[in-house]
């Protein structure tokens, strides 16, 4: 396959990338795979080249391999995004020779997480971390591949949180351009003229390399509210005052989000300093669409495949057995849509042809057909604790999973438990969780911290689990959270929600979706125990909930108890609005208790590395991260409000 520098040599039209990270699920590796080919091919200008994550540490690698593997297959040029500390050098090793055998040629450069020293290292007596710096792997690269592979490197139109200054940023990103770099990408932005002059003191300072833009289309406002606190990325007022208005209502902000990125593309194009634009897509396909159908990009012509100097898409390696369903159209006549997005689009725009429903989607909705005798739920996943309300805004003319609520969305999407595209892990800087989280000790100082948070004191802003405030929704049951979270009970709250019966569409704290609707919620909760405390609860469950109490529970170790059928799914939000179905926008089932217990128990994990080994803090955290046991329960009764909290806190 050619190298990214070779296809944009003498170019002039221009160009887009498209960003994806590996999917956890088979089901969304499976979807995410139609879902490329679909933005590859017809009416869409292919992409020059598609870019695949790797987690820190090298925590996605085999995924982001296999997930790179599969794009060559379709006929696509891949840039694999590479770390290279806090992991073996024989990781980095191994991925180059895995792209080198796949004649993937570029390898885009980063340092990852900070280097961890000594003290505070996993293992006793570790290996130095052999690269320190983005620099350092640019370096190793070319003096062991020499000129086999295209690098290239992250650039930050604003300063890296971890940098002292904007002038120290410029300087580094030299560094790495005089290691060998061969283009550069950025970060996300939203201040284009700021941007523009950024490039432009790049120039002054030496640096010849391609800057690529990395544009990110905002699809909904707590994510973008998260994102933009995660990466300290300045938001121009102009924006946050359009977003305020609309925050509730997910269409609005996603249709908001792909007008402000077309202008922002179309301005910095014809500035003339770039030669092209990186999408961000979070694995999803409605905005990216938008934007390059705005752009005029699109072509009804077979030649369009060759635009951008790319014709030879594959087809998809996956086998079709009906070419009918669509990916992007729903099942109507009263049925539940499965990929849908309602024919009725007046614009009509994002039709296109071609297009099937996945083999493993398909195998779900045969089994469930069988089991059932109906249609499956489109689901999405049970929200976090601290976050903005669920605000779905699924109308009809929405794709099947492009309206994430809370921590997960459809297990079967590609963007299937990530909300930011900033991965699992904590969300803030190592010096800002100490700040905030202190140094506990013991389980009361840890209930403490957590009450704290409950307490929305100003010493305590966030949690590793949560770096938003507490939602207004999780106010109206803070004094229930309070006692399960006290030192009494120690149990740790992380997702919880209350129960909810017809209330308006329009509500502030519960409401979400169209207007002139009804809400429903049965009420739900999340929390850690010790494990002498798991058999207690299953017991209470079982002699006391009545029928009406769904239980999950697992740890680390993989142990799992549930009191739930195989393959059950339990709605537990849900809307009524006119002229649609009834949509149900959170459900929680084992798939999704299991993947996001895998998360939380990795985030406990990476808490302790935030002190030294062998430390009080580290070995009370990795106690817990090791034999604590995560639960979740939900009672289906929503008519009675404390009927759950009733079930927890009276003895």
């Amino acid at each position: 396959m050619p190298k990214l520098n070779s296809l944009l040599a003498g170019r002039i039209a221009p160009f887009h990338t498209f960003e994806f990270f590996p999917p956890r699920t088979e089901a969304g590796l499976v979807n995410l795979l139609d879902r490329i080919q679909r933005l590859a091919s017809a009416p869409l200008p292919s992409p020059l080249a598609v870019s695949v994550t790797w987690g820190a540490g090298g925590s996605t690698a085999d995924k982001s391999l296999e997930l790179a593997e599969h794009i060559t297959k379709l006929g696509l040029e891949v840039i694999l995004h590479l770390t290279c500390t806090n992991m073996p050098k024989d990781k980095v090793d191994q991925a180059l020779e895995k792209c080198k055998s796949l004649n993937i040629r570029n390898i885009l450069a980063l340092r990852g997480d900070a280097p961890r020293s000594e003290e505070y290292a996993t293992e006793p007596n570790p290996q130095p971390d052999y690269f320190q710096h983005a620099d350092d792997l640019v370096r190793y690269i070319r003096n062991n591949y020499d000129d086999f592979f295209c690098i290239g490197v992250a650039g930050y139109p604003t300063p890296h949180p971890d940098s002292e200054s904007p002038e120290s940023d410029l300087e580094y990103l030299k560094v790495k351009c005089d290691a060998g770099a061969d283009f550069i990408v950025t970060q996300l932005f939203y201040d284009v003229q700021g941007f523009l002059d950024w490039v432009k003191v790049c120039r002054e300072k030496g640096i010849t390399q391609p800057i690529i833009p990395g544009i990110m289309p905002i699809q909904n406002f707590s994510s973008f509210r998260r994102l933009v606190n995660l990466t300290k990325c300045p938001v121009p007022e102009s924006i946050s005052s359009d977003l305020l208005p609309i925050s509730s209502d997910d269409s609005s902000v996603k249709k908001y989000g792909a007008e402000l990125a077309t202008k922002m593309v179309s301005q910095i194009l014809e500035s003339g300093l770039v030669p092209g634009i990186h999408f961000c897509t979070l694995n999803l396909e409605k905005s990216v669409r938008t934007i390059l159908e705005n752009l005029n990009w699109t072509s009804t012509s077979s030649a369009s495949l060759a635009v951008n100097g790319n014709s030879n898409i594959e087809r998809s390696p996956i086998i079709r057995h009906n070419r009918l369903i669509e990916d992007d159209q729903p099942l109507t006549n009263g049925a539940i849509a499965i990929n849908g997005h309602s024919t009725s689009n007046q614009n009509n725009r994002s039709q296109i042809t071609g297009l099937s429903v996945s083999p493993s989607e398909a195998s779900q909705i045969a089994q469930w057909g069988l089991q059932h005798h109906s249609l499956p739920p489109v689901p999405k996943k049970a929200a976090i604790q601290g976050g903005a309300p669920s605000n779905s805004g699924q109308g009809q003319e929405d794709s099947w999973d492009e309206y994430p609520n809370g921590r997960f969305t459809d297990v079967r999407s590609p963007a299937y438990g990530e909300i930011d595209g900033w991965g699992s892990g904590l969300k803030i800087t190592a010096a800002q969780a100490l700040k905030e989280w202190g140094t506990p000790t013991t389980l009361h100082e840890l209930s403490s911290f957590f009450t704290s948070y409950l307490k929305s004191s100003p010493q305590t802003p966030t949690t590793p689990f949560c770096d938003l405030p507490l939602s207004p929704e999780s106010l109206t049951i803070l004094p229930h959270l309070l006692e399960l979270n006290s030192e009494k009970m120690n149990c740790w709250t992380v997702g919880s929600q209350p129960a909810v019966d017809a209330v308006n569409s329009e509500d502030p704290v519960h409401g979400w979706g169209p207007r002139g609707g009804y809400v429903f919620q049965k009420s739900f909760v999340e929390f850690f125990v010790k494990p002498e405390e798991v058999g207690k609860l299953r017991e209470k469950v079982e002699k006391r909930g009545g029928g009406r109490i769904s239980f999950y529970a697992g740890n680390k170790k993989g142990d799992f108890e549930t009191n739930t059928e195989e393959d059950s799914v339990n709605a537990v939000t849900w809307g009524v609005f006119p002229g649609q179905e009834i949509v149900q926008s959170t459900i929680i089932e084992t798939e999704s208790f299991l993947a996001w217990k895998e998360e939380a128990f990795d985030i406990w994990t990476e808490w302790s590395l935030l002190y030294p080994r062998l430390s009080p803090a580290r070995k009370l955290l990795e106690g817990i991260a090791s034999e604590w046991w995560l639960v979740s329960l939900i009672h289906h009764d929503y008519k009675d409000k404390e009927g759950l909290w009733r079930f927890l806190l009276e003895q």
